[in-house]
């Protein structure tokens, strides 16, 4: 199914003398900077250019028949590459996200971030955590995965892509997607989760709310494809028992072909350069397994 709209930014900048392109890339799906409820990024923060790179941004029939927009980062050069799914933290398609999908493409990848939250709104775009949380909110299991599998398909439709060859990585929020993929979306070959969630909470839903949607722990028989997590020893919101418990059951179900990593002393976020918790021993360590590990299991 063809892009409503697509923008092709070899260089990452439009020349002066193309107004009518400016006009449309100010009309652009994503905002350009950090989200605002992290702002000032930290000095840390990483930019990757997009020479050599072709920047995309198409929307495509997902969940619901919902058209869902993403950013896409790939090789200007070459015929197929290997894909992968960028799942982004609670604050959306941000820069940071986007920067993401930048390094993966120069690496040779075609790199995709689904966003998961435009029907409730931009969380990137909001001050406070109390107007962010609302926005994450609406964006409930069902819809996500459906985005996901929707997403797998729409790369496996794209000439540039090699369709056997697509993987996924995600960061906070988006490494629970990583997860739960693993466990229901068929056409996926490996995974990296950067601190996702595990367990499901420790209290009770309110009464009258919603119940809550399956955690990682509650679905390991189903996980189907090498899983790679990615976890700091100081985490407050993933304490080291949960991660703990996810290797425990994972042994139990017989499930060798997924591995837990923590790092002493990293926060949760230490892969994010814009914001405090940024390790870099820890990140650029994450990163250099990231690659390793969807290299071993043939998304390459």
């Amino acid at each position: 199914m063809p892009p409503v709209l697509t923008l092709h930014t070899p260089e990452g900048e439009l020349p002066e003398a193309a107004p009518s392109r400016r006009k449309l890339l100010a009309a652009s799906l994503f905002t350009v900077g950090y989200a605002l409820a992290m702002s000032p990024p930290a000095e840390s923060a990483v930019t990757t250019d997009a020479e050599g790179l072709i920047i995309e941004e198409p929307k495509f029939a997902a969940y619901g028949g919902y058209q869902l927009p993403a950013y896409v980062a790939r090789p200007a050069a070459g015929h197929r590459h290997a894909a992968i799914i960028v799942a982004n933290e609670i604050f959306g398609i941000h820069a940071y996200i986007k920067d993401i999908c930048r390094r993966l493409a120069k690496l040779g990848y075609v790199a995709i971030a689904p966003d998961y939250f435009d029907r409730g709104g931009d969380p990137s775009t909001v001050t406070d955590m109390a107007q962010v949380m609302p926005i994450v909110a609406q964006a409930r299991q069902p819809q996500v995965l459906g985005d996901t599998a929707a997403t797998v398909s729409w790369l496996q439709a794209q000439p540039f892509v090699k369709s056997a060859r697509i993987g996924v990585t995600g960061f906070c929020w988006g490494g629970n997607v990583v997860w739960m993929s693993a466990a229901k979306v068929p056409g996926i070959r490996a995974g990296v989760a950067w601190y996702g969630r595990l367990a499901p909470p420790a209290t009770a839903p309110a009464a009258g709310a919603p119940a809550p949607d399956p955690m990682p722990l509650q679905v390991v028989g189903e996980i189907k494809i090498p899983v790679l997590g990615l976890y700091g020893e100081k985490d407050q919101g993933i304490p080291v028992k949960d991660v703990d418990a996810m290797r425990a059951a994972l042994i139990a179900a017989g499930n060798s072909h997924c591995e837990l990593i923590e790092y002493p002393g990293a926060q949760h976020g230490f892969h994010a350069d814009y914001r405090p918790s940024y390790n870099e021993a820890a990140a650029a360590d994450g990163w250099r397994r990231m690659r390793a590990w969807f290299k071993h299991n043939g998304v390459s």
